[in-house]
């Protein structure tokens, strides 16, 4: 039986009951605050059982097979995060109530820049029962309300986390909303609730993020796929440039933070190609290639790649490799296919590292380490909300800072205009 949102209450009514409670929210102590999401890691921690019971209900109606199984499942030990996520959050410093800065004008006045929650943030996302508990704790942490909008195959997964969330004691009734997923229809309430909502922030593959941008009346954060690449210079290290390689495809190949594209300088082509190739093919990665690859990988299982693999975000164990000639093409190359997610160099030379830095038009760029740490938590923010590839508000992993706006306050002593 597939899950349902059990409530008396419309999606415009839990998007009415949530704009109250984001002041409500926005009004609490750092200290209150912490102990609501101490609350909610103790929770989480003793309700694993009827969590994974309610993700297995997940798993069997689903039938999702590879990255997107594995972006639905939790383990024993996902659930274990999850709760110490919500404590690595509690232990952060709040950004709330900050100040930027602070001057006085010649006529008296004193002039503050804090920062203050957003208000409500709708997030709609795909698969990952894990956001929704990350997502919850960034919001209260920051005193923001939140609704919650996940996908049909998280249903049970998600509505048992936010039962167990919402029960916890003190926490303003409101706070955190749980929109049926069974209807399209609520999407497209969320995001044309302008006034209700201050933002959107879709998580999940392209078609998802490109209907909520083409189609939401209330500001968006757009957090973009991932078409991550990694750039082997003439002066690289070829055992470095191995790890480096196989962690970023192969440790966890459905995130938007793993390497998708190869490129190897036509001056190692020979000698590196066929070695990095084997080394993948031993971790059981489909290797695809421009055709100067194939034809220097003789004799080794390179599928030829066509004009679609190089913006394809595989999110699989599939990598394709192209030979550059210079820094400059590589590059080129990025700047043409990369989603402006995470791209990495891999070089001894500092001029070609910093010509690469500054010039791939990326949210994270790397010199010599795996696009893997593009993660909130491996910055050392906590928990991440996502990885935002625009340029306007934030960009790369979002969390508490950028889940505050600004405000400014100030005090005079009777001065008019």
């Amino acid at each position: 039986m597939k899950a349902e949102i059990t409530s008396e209450f419309t999606t415009r009514e839990k998007l009415e009951r949530a704009r109250p409670a984001a002041p409500r929210l926005g009004g609490l102590s750092t200290e209150q605050k912490n102990a609501l999401l101490l609350e909610m890691a103790n929770a989480i921690d003793s309700e694993a059982a009827s969590i994974l019971a309610a993700n297995q209900m997940d798993i069997n109606e689903s039938a999702l097979e590879g990255a997107m199984h594995d972006r639905l499942l939790l383990t024993a030990e996902r659930v274990a995060a999850m709760a110490q996520g919500i404590r690595d959050v509690a232990g952060l410093p709040d950004p709330v109530g900050e100040t930027l800065a602070s001057w006085e004008r010649p006529n008296g006045l004193k002039i503050r820049k804090v920062r203050v929650p957003l208000g409500v943030i709708g997030i709609l996302y795909e698969s990952r029962p894990n956001v929704t508990v990350d997502t919850v704790a960034l919001a209260i942490k920051t005193g923001n309300a939140v609704v919650l909008r996940g996908g049909k195959e998280a249903a049970h997964s998600n509505q048992r986390l936010v039962e167990i969330l919402s029960r916890v004691a003190g926490l303003p009734e409101g706070a955190i909303q749980l929109l049926d997923s069974s209807s399209r229809d609520s999407v497209q309430e969320l995001i044309t609730a302008r006034g209700l909502v201050d933002v959107i922030i879709p998580r999940g593959g392209p078609g998802l993020i490109q209907h909520v941008v083409e189609n939401s009346t209330v500001p968006v954060i757009e957090t973009g796929a991932g078409n991550c690449h990694i750039f082997v210079d003439d002066s690289a290290d070829f055992t470095m440039a191995d790890q480096i390689v196989i962690n970023a495809k192969t440790q966890r190949p459905s995130v938007c933070n793993a390497a998708e594209k190869l490129l190897v300088h036509r001056a190692i082509a020979r000698e590196y190609i066929p070695r990095i190739v084997k080394l993948l093919l031993d971790h059981g990665v489909e290797v695809r290639g421009d055709r100067e690859v194939v034809s220097i990988a003789t004799g080794l299982p390179v599928h030829l790649a066509t004009t679609s693999d190089w913006p394809e975000e595989y999110l699989r164990l599939c990598m394709a490799i192209a030979v550059v000639a210079d820094v400059e093409e590589a590059i080129a190359h990025i700047n043409r296919h990369s989603t402006q997610h995470s791209d990495a160099i891999v070089t001894a030379n500092e001029d070609h590292a910093r010509r690469f830095l500054r010039a791939v038009d990326s949210a994270a760029v790397y010199w010599n380490a795996s696009t893997r740490f593009s993660d909130g938590a491996e910055f050392g923010f906590g928990a991440e909300m996502g990885i935002s590839t625009q340029k306007l508000h934030c960009r790369g992993p979002f969390a508490l800072a950028e889940l505050t706006s600004s405000k400014y306050e100030i005090i005079g002593s009777g001065q008019v205009r």
